[in-house]
């Protein structure tokens, strides 16, 4: 998903406000001693052969401290009838709680990440630079967690900032306090410094209590690069995920830690959505498609689980390693809504895990439970800081706007407000697009705070917009139009789409039996109802991050004549407050522009 620097937004702001589980499970076992902690007696610390780990992980939290809304605090369960229901989940507050609950009984506990921590995080967090999120975290017991392509939305420098802490360089401290910093290590074994060749943080970390010895290589998606604004990455270099980890896991050996979990910042996608979905049926990981199936397969035998995320999916699957034997493979869906239960059983005698008894469940953040009261207070101080920014109304809308769907109805009105805040710079603009992954949750009617049903606040837009771009334009000749809309599905986006959120006045058919840029269909693409001309110029509205050429847009970044704008958030909010009142909230849109045949 497409971050950027937030800086700008955050300093003004500033200065603003101070005026039941999804089970996988290896097939064999092992001796019931293994689970019992009472093996053959040996030297090895006076204790049994087998001792059970417990690894709790998460991941793609995005700093959402409070209960995330509409569909972004639902998981769906599969219900042993065959049908689905859709369970409230999400909070720190409540992820305290069951996290400590978990814990309880388990001498040896361990909890992971796989990445996301921060970046593209509601207003409560990323207005002040996601520092109340690692405070969150430190709270949380997080052991360690691996780096994700948003722990780079505002650069390396500031990453190493969240990691050792230290005051904001143009911000400064938050309530007059020093920022202490993560009580954990990011992992980053494939994110290397371009001159030295170093990588920028530890590539490794390993846990031991009592003789137990576990080691954790962190990696992100080796794609970073193309899914993060130029500036955020600036002088670093991604390495493939499977030659990372399978080095670092040689040097893990080397130095005697023989079990070894992967924490990876790429996922795969379920065939279903519910959370407790079997991917292993009919067999091992039949049920999984996506990137993090060829990683499984390709990763080193030496190391036993891979913790993952990135796709914001649930799963709990076993995926066989080179050697052919099933391994755990898990993610835990987003934003603090599932946590991973995985056992691990360790073997004294041998350091290794007796991988045949690895267990794993995902279970729902519910918010049944009582609240953690560190969390609570932790939430008040950060809200009371934000309050005067988040609550200041920008308009009203007649229902929920949602950002799901192929066209999504948030698309359809962040794209016209870019068009609207182009054609106030510039009376030629034509169109404006906006790329999906941008758009990172719909608009609630109901009230999420005192200020009234269907009432948008600017907290509630910053959650949907929070990265900062600014609003340019360019000029496109239709052909380069066309070709933008091809490689929606062709190129780097043909296995997993991703479709461009267009403005009012911008039509095309999607064939999405087709293959390739042919999914375009030919002569389809109009503007007001006429063909848009090959040969002719227009004007085109779009965030920063696409003019970039971002998310394999190429095309998009050859506009020429550019001129830089304004920051989208702020194109948006002018939006609303020009199109709508309380007695003329505006409509939800239709999302009817672009005509899918499937």
């Amino acid at each position: 998903m497409p971050p950027t620097i937030r800086s700008r937004r955050s300093h003004r702001l500033l200065a603003a406000a101070a005026g039941l589980a999804t089970v996988g499970a290896l097939a064999a076992a092992i001796p019931a001693s293994a689970h019992q902690d009472r093996g053959t007696p040996s030297h090895h610390h006076g204790s049994g052969r087998y001792q059970d780990v417990q690894l709790l992980s998460f991941n793609d939290l995005h700093g959402n401290l409070e209960p995330p809304t509409g569909s972004s605090g639902r998981v769906t369960e599969l219900q042993a009838d065959g049908t689905t229901k859709n369970v409230d989940a999400g909070g720190v507050e409540y992820l305290a709680t069951h996290l400590r609950d978990a814990r309880k009984g388990h001498k040896y506990s361990i909890t992971a990440a796989a990445g996301d921590m921060v970046g593209a995080s509601p207003l409560i967090s990323g207005l002040f630079h996601d520092e109340p999120t690692i405070e969150a975290l430190n709270g949380l017991d997080l052991d360690v967690t691996s780096v994700g392509n948003h722990e780079f939305d505002e650069g390396a420098k500031e990453l190493a900032r969240l990691q050792k802490g230290g005051c904001h360089p143009t911000d400064g401290c938050y309530g007059g306090k020093k920022f202490t910093g993560a009580d954990f290590p990011y992992l980053a074994a494939n994110v290397t410094d371009e001159k030295t060749g170093k990588p920028i943080l530890k590539p490794y970390w390993v846990w031991k209590k009592n003789g137990v010895k576990i080691g954790f290589i962190g990696v992100t998606l080796e794609g970073t690069p193309n899914i993060v604004s130029a500036e955020g990455v600036k002088g670093l270099k991604f390495g493939d995920e499977v030659e990372t980890i399978n080095k670092y896991a040689k040097e893990l050996q080397h130095q005697g830690v023989k079990s070894i979990v992967a924490l990876i910042h790429e996922g795969g996608a379920p065939a279903s959505t519910a959370y407790n979905y079997d991917c292993d049926s009919p067999g091992a990981g039949d049920g999984i498609s996506g990137p993090i199936v060829d990683i499984a397969k390709n990763v080193t035998p030496a190391v036993d689980a891979l913790i993952t995320g990135h796709t914001h999916q649930a799963y709990a699957c076993t995926i066989p390693d080179p050697a052919g034997r099933p391994r755990m493979v898990t993610s835990a869906s987003s934003f603090g809504r599932l946590y991973t239960d995985t056992t691990l059983t360790y073997d004294r005698w041998t350091g290794d895990i007796a991988r045949t008894t690895v267990k794993s469940a995902n279970h729902v953040v519910t918010r049944d439970v009582a609240k953690a009261a560190d969390m609570t207070s932790l939430i008040t101080k950060w809200k009371a800081l934000s309050a005067p920014v988040a609550s200041r109304p920008l308009g009203y809308i007649a229902g929920d706007i949602n950002n799901t769907g192929t066209e999504s109805q948030a698309g359809d009105l962040i794209a016209d407000a870019q068009l609207a805040y182009a054609k106030s710079v510039d009376p030629e603009a034509d169109l404006a697009v906006m790329n999906p992954g941008g758009i990172r949750a719909g608009l609630t009617y109901a009230s999420s705070g005192g200020e009234g049903d269907g009432v948008v606040t600017y907290g509630e837009a910053y959650t949907v917009q929070p990265f900062a771009n600014t609003v340019n334009l360019v000029d496109l000749t239709g052909a380069q139009v066309i070709t933008a809309l091809q490689q929606q599905v062709s190129g780097a986006n043909e296995a997993s789409p991703k479709i461009l959120q267009i403005s009012k006045g911008l039509t095309y058919t999607l064939d999405l039996t087709k293959s390739g840029a042919a999914r375009v269909v030919a002569g389809s693409v109009k503007l007001n109802g006429t063909a848009v001309d090959p040969a002719a110029t227009y004007r085109v509205a779009m965030n920063s991050f696409l003019a970039g050429g971002g998310d394999g847009f190429a095309e998009l970044g050859k506009g020429a004549n550019v001129r830089v704008g304004e920051d989208d958030l702020a194109a948006l909010g002018a939006y609303l407050t020009a199109n709508s009142s309380a007695a003329t909230p505006y409509p939800v849109p239709a999302a009817d522009r672009i005509t899918v045949v499937q």
